[in-house]
């Protein structure tokens, strides 16, 4: 959106988009949905796994937070004033981070990246999110029902901006859903002691002192 690298972009805030329960300690970041795996999930086929962090986390209950940005851009020779969704953090912990490094997921092999290439999940409809893994398959069914073409209602805790939670009571874990244009690199922020405290969904590294 802001292309011009002399153009002013500030983060205007963080606001607290909702909790999210992760019971297993294993998280999913990936789209809730594929559009190519449509097909497969209404035959029953099996569908490729989601993008499980190969890091795991305390059980427990975290925040998800949203830092917006604005800056001005040309839009049909208009100049307009942005808003966007820089990140989405789950705050796993209050300690300050001093570190951060690609949250790689289960399948991702280090020994084969290219040098600057980033590891990330794409999205078909610009969609996010953090789930609890061990309950994937009930909290990411409802975006995965069709009817004649179309997405069926789904029966999800509308929250600001367009996002969603979809809960499974059975296992008290959570799906939280955020934009994610095209998808997003998975950043862990690290702190002095090595734990992780954070984990940011952005399109590029979030600055060490956020």
């Amino acid at each position: 959106m802001y292309d011009d690298p002399m153009t002013p972009v500030v983060v205007t805030g963080i606001e607290e988009l909702t909790t999210i329960r992760v019971p297993s300690g294993r998280l999913v970041v990936d789209a809730p949905w594929h559009d190519d795996q449509v097909w497969e999930y209404q035959r029953g086929l099996p569908t490729r796994p989601p993008r499980e962090l190969a890091v795991r986390i305390p059980s427990g209950v975290y925040r998800v937070e949203i830092a917006w940005t604005a800056g001005p851009y040309e839009f049909m020779g208009e100049h307009v004033d942005g808003i966007e969704c820089a990140a989405t953090r789950l705050c796993i912990s209050d300690d300050p981070v001093v570190g951060w490094e690609m949250g790689l997921s289960v399948e991702d092999d280090i020994a084969r990246l290219q040098p600057g290439e980033e590891p990330r999940f794409f999205s078909d409809a610009n969609v996010g999110c953090f789930a609890d893994a061990g309950a994937w398959t009930t909290l990411s069914a409802p975006f995965r029902t069709f009817i004649d073409g179309v997405p069926a209602p789904r029966d999800s805790e509308q929250l600001a901006d367009g996002c969603e939670r979809v809960r499974d009571e059975s296992q008290q874990a959570d799906l939280v859903t955020f934009g994610a244009e095209s998808g997003g690199v998975v950043w862990l922020g690290r702190t002095k002691t090595g734990d992780v405290a954070a984990i940011v969904v952005t399109s590029g590294m979030p600055d060490a002192k956020a």
